[in-house]
């Protein structure tokens, strides 16, 4: 789309790309900022910057290129595909992969991966970026994933999810120590009013926030940093939930930059790793337990916390 947009009288110095994505309709601030990096919004024939301050009367001309059309295409991508049937298939996801295509991950997904591996999965979901998908892990969380191959399993799946029916346990190391060294959050989580791409804790359910329990157990406390390792299971399946519960009590996972607010040198994202998953087989009926061993890094980054000293 193209685009001619006077600053009126009450527009003088605030953000170029916080006041044209405020005056073009549909458009978000990251495509005005993209936008704008790449040059195709002017002032009288130059081009600007993000953080230009507007002043009364300037006249911003420009376009905004459209969205990228998403798909679901193959890609030859190296997956670990811990179990598969003619029901469903469950993946130890790695580090660095979304599960499905979306906004700002358009290829080197899950569901990539698996198409390129001539895997059928089902379209029950009415989605065609996320076939098969019944539940995600963020981007760095390592660990089990189920993906469903047919419509029957995708329901089955679906509604053992949604009355906690599956048993979804991560490892996570966090800092410091959890007071009590057993317990469970059931702080509301909604999406956060200022950084959408965050979520956060409510006190009340209110904002659109929903009921979120994470139950913890302390497994082994290492005194030299201090942090501890910590079993966690899910009760509810909020975005970012683990990550935001754990947090919000003063013990963030190491690592997380995102919720922790700051690097950890030894780590390089989220030390959060899904373990363990239970499920009841959609056609068999039968329980069926699956585990992933812990990752290189979060192998080391045990090894390193179980080698310092303890402080003072």
């Amino acid at each position: 789309m193209t685009f001619e947009v006077t600053a009126g009288e009450d527009d003088g110095g605030i953000r170029l790309d916080r006041f044209l994505s405020t005056r073009l309709e549909g458009v978000s601030r990251t495509a005005v900022q993209k936008a704008l990096k790449a040059g195709l919004v002017t002032l009288d024939g130059r081009t600007l910057s993000a953080n230009h301050k507007t002043r009364v009367g300037e006249v911003f001309r420009g376009s905004i290129p459209p969205p990228e059309q998403l798909s679901a295409e193959p890609e030859d991508i190296p997956l670990d595909v811990v179990y598969e049937d003619d029901d469903l298939i469950i993946v130890d996801k790695p580090a660095g992969m979304v599960v499905h295509p979306a906004k700002g991950h358009a290829r080197d997904t899950l569901v990539n991966a698996l198409l390129f591996k001539g895997k059928t999965l089902s379209d029950a979901g009415g989605d065609e970026l996320r076939p098969g998908i019944v539940h995600r892990l963020d981007k760095d969380t390592t660990g089990l994933v189920a993906v469903a191959k047919n419509a029957a399993a995708h329901a089955s799946l679906s509604a053992q999810l949604k009355s906690r029916e599956m048993g979804r346990e991560y490892l996570a190391v966090v800092k410091g120590t959890l007071k009590p060294p057993v317990g469970e959050i059931t702080k509301p989580i909604g999406r956060h009013t200022v950084h959408r791409k965050k979520m956060t804790v409510s006190e009340a359910r209110s904002s659109g926030a929903r009921e979120a329990r994470t139950l913890y157990e302390t497994l082994e406390f290492f005194p030299g940093i201090p942090a501890s390792l910590v079993k966690v299971r899910l009760k509810t399946g909020r975005t970012h939930q683990i990550r935001v519960h754990l947090a919000s009590v003063g013990n963030p996972v190491m690592g997380d930059e995102v919720y922790g607010k700051q690097k950890s040198p030894l780590i390089a994202r989220p030390a959060l790793h899904a373990a363990k998953l239970t499920l009841v087989h959609p056609s068999s009926g039968k329980t069926m337990v699956f585990e992933a061993p812990l990752p290189a890094d979060f192998e080391r980054l045990l090894a390193s916390l179980r080698s310092r000293p303890r402080r003072g």
